[in-house]
């Protein structure tokens, strides 16, 4: 090891005694081990190896199951023509459904089926007991047609030999049948080799043919496209296979002893819109409710998603109406609404129908509003304001249609309506809920004033909407006299004014619309969202909550918009109204609405301002500020030319009650005289001008227009 150390250090004398030898000692590898050479795989493990690589192959799993596929084909149509013969010949058919309707507990259809199969059967003895009598009938028949038919070759060569005066013509008709049938033998000798060969493979074909046409192949065989189901056809022994497999005993016993004749339990499947619909009568013993709460498992079983799969309850006792979407249809826009395209539509508050969505058939959903109150709920940011605005931009479309709004979110979705609705509040805050309720109270106060009106006065509809309603209900504030305007008590204003408006308000058009989010006792109270006439959901979370939106009777007739999805069902609703079409026997209908974007309804809001007079928004209520009468009745008129003066006193009231509402024309005279705006009569009813108001304003001292504002 002495020969490996190396010194580090330059010149010939030693270090410092102080100062340490560094050395750096250099070791050499050691010597390589011998390679040890790798054991042999033994040939049967390669072997082994090769063959479950090669069997594991996707092209061998591919190769396998193709020729298990087309080969089962084959044996399966041999199977399933045998079935056909054998129905054809015996009353198995007969029986199968006979079984299959004791199964069901359709002891009518059970003696219908066992009415046939004895009218079968007699008439199977006649044609057994005709056969008795065919040999010797068909040896009589086949000896009368030889010799008739000699008899007319004969004559047939009588009238030859006749005519070319040839006694050998006699005989040339049977000469020439002989030889026909002799050159049909030499065609049946040299057919017949070939036919006895590929015969059987074009029967083997025939029966290929059948067994693919129905599928007769086991699942792991079939086709990637088929084996996933994505996107299988409905057809009856799909659903009856369902059906069997939802975990019901009583089902699956039933439809066991039904053997093939299951698909007697289902109606005719009919194309329904972007899906198929069939009725499904439910054996004895098992309940609508059982198959309603495994809707997920019949959806799976079915090869579609929970969401496309809707089950209904119509008027059939022991019936369920089945709607199954094609897959991923529902997913699809639904298009613009009518509203966007079509620039010429107008409204009819009585007659008309808003275009609302689609139903699931695909049809065009309209909803009729005349003297219905509406509440929509859902969860938050699932559609609820656009599906509520939509309806209002619709009606604002008939002039005679007043609306008073209240947006207690304050995002500016219904900024549009300034100028159509003649109060409009905006924002989420204790004073705007109080606005809000005074709101609903004036309409309240106009209410009674109609009901006091003679009978058969007609009014024109008022429409009150308050959008995010929850607000209201669960607002803390109290006015001076310790009323609150939240809650559900006798007491609350807000609870109280909708509850009126409710018992009453339709007889006189007056009508409430509500939209809320997330529905509970606290948010909604009972009172209230059972006074809707039409009441709509979107996805919610739970069934009670569904029940709270939609009522017990929608729910348990199939209403479930607790199963829509949240985000992805956005527009999505269940509605329960009279006041929409609802397939007979069903008590709700599904809707996917249409979208209108806020710039889109700002078209549609511009096309119904051009069709009034110029409309007054009110943006706040102002209950007790000092106020400057020339300006309020120039904010009356707006921006309307000239404006009757029984108006303006309608207006002023509606923009301060305290100061206007005991107004009357001598007042109004009053305040306008020597102002130059006096009122005047024009086409025989007293007016006051717009014009003479502005010019009025602009030549007023400053010192009253000072004093006013003070």
């Amino acid at each position: 090891m002495s020969d490996n150390v190396v010194r580090l250090h330059k010149g010939p004398e030693p270090p410092a005694p102080d100062v340490p030898v560094t050395t750096l000692t250099v070791v050499s590898d050691p010597p390589a081990a011998p390679s040890v050479p790798r054991p042999r795989v033994p040939l049967w493990v390669r072997s082994g190896r090769a063959v479950k690589r090669i069997a594991t192959h996707e092209n061998t799993k591919t190769t396998v199951r193709a020729v298990a596929r087309h080969g089962l084909y084959t044996l399966n149509g041999g199977r399933i023509v045998a079935r056909r013969t054998w129905d054809g010949r015996t009353g198995a058919r007969y029986e199968r459904m006979l079984r299959a309707a004791e199964a069901a507990g359709n002891f009518e259809v059970a003696e219908e089926w066992e009415e046939r199969l004895q009218r079968f059967r007699e008439a199977r003895h006649r044609r057994r007991m005709d056969l008795l009598h065919s040999p010797a009938d068909a040896a009589k028949g086949v000896a009368v047609g030889t010799g008739m038919g000699i008899g007319v070759l004969v004559a047939l060569g009588i009238v030859m030999a006749l005519n070319s005066k040839e006694v050998g013509d006699v005989i040339t008709p049977l000469k020439a049948t002989v030889d026909f049938i002799a050159a049909l033998i030499r065609i049946v000798q040299v057919v017949w080799g070939p036919a006895i060969t590929i015969g059987p493979f074009l029967a083997l074909l025939a029966l290929w043919a059948v067994g693919s046409k129905q599928q007769a192949a086991p699942q792991w065989a079939l086709p990637a496209s088929v084996r996933s189901g994505e996107g299988e056809p409905i057809t009856p022994s799909i659903v009856v296979k369902a059906l069997r497999d939802l975990g019901i005993p009583a089902m699956r016993n039933a439809i066991k002893e039904m053997g093939d004749a299951g698909a007697s339990m289902l109606s005719p499947i009919k194309i329904a819109g972007c899906g198929v619909e069939l009725d499904v009568t439910l054996p004895s013993g098992v309940s609508t409710n059982e198959v309603q709460n495994r809707r997920r498992k019949l959806a799976e079983n079915l090869t579609r998603h929970e969401h496309e799969v809707f089950i209904t309850i119509p008027e059939a006792a022991r019936t369920v109406r089945l709607w199954i979407a094609d897959s991923g249809a529902l997913d699809e826009p639904i298009g613009p609404s009518p509203l966007v395209t079509d620039e010429t539509l107008t409204a009819d508050y009585a007659k008309g129908k808003a275009p609302w969505g689609q139903d699931l058939r695909g049809d065009a959903a309209g909803l009729s509003v005349y003297q219905r109150h509406l509440l929509i709920t859902g969860l938050s940011n699932q559609g609820k304001t656009a599906a509520l605005r939509a309806l209002a931009l619709w009606l604002a479309l008939d002039r005679s249609v007043e609306f008073w709004m209240g947006d207690l979110k304050g995002a500016g979705d219904w900024n549009m309506f300034d100028g159509l609705a003649t109060r409009l509040i905006q924002g989420p805050t204790d004073d705007h809920v109080i606005q809000v309720t005074e709101m609903a109270e004036d309409a309240v106060e106009e209410m009674n004033r109609r009901l006091q009106a003679p009978p058969g006065t007609m009014f024109p509809p008022l429409i009150v909407i308050v959008d995010e309603a929850q607000v209201a209900f669960m607002c803390p504030v109290k006015d001076e006299d310790k009323r609150p305007y939240g809650g559900s008590s006798s007491n609350s204003r807000y609870f109280m004014a909708a509850r009126k408006i409710h018992n009453q308000g339709r007889a006189v058009n007056v009508l409430l619309w509500q939209g809320t989010q997330d529905p509970t006792d606290q948010n909604l109270p009972k009172l209230v969202r059972e006074g809707a006439h039409t009441r709509a959901s979107l996805a919610l979370g739970t069934e009670s909550q569904a029940r709270m939106a939609l009522g017990d009777k929608a729910v348990d007739g199939g209403a479930a918009p607790n199963l829509l999805r949240p985000g992805l069902d956005k527009g999505t609703l269940v509605i329960a109204s009279d006041g929409i079409e609802i397939p007979k026997g069903q008590s709700s209908i599904t809707v996917r609405t249409h979208y209108i974007s806020t710039d889109d309804a700002k078209v549609i809001a511009t096309r119904a301002k051009a069709m009034r007079d110029g409309v007054t928004t009110l943006h706040v209520i102002d209950r007790g500020a000092d106020r400057d009468p020339l300006a309020d009745i120039a904010a009356a008129i707006g921006d309307a030319s000239r404006l009757r003066t029984q108006d303006v006193l309608k207006r002023l009231a509606m923009l301060n009650e305290d100061a206007y509402g005991k107004w009357s024309f001598i007042d109004l005279k009053r305040v306008l005289d020597g102002t130059g705006a006096e009122p005047y009569k024009s086409d025989g009813v007293m007016v006051v001008g717009r014009d003479r108001i502005a010019r009025a304003l602009a030549n007023r001292p400053e010192t009253d227009s000072a004093s006013a504002a003070e």
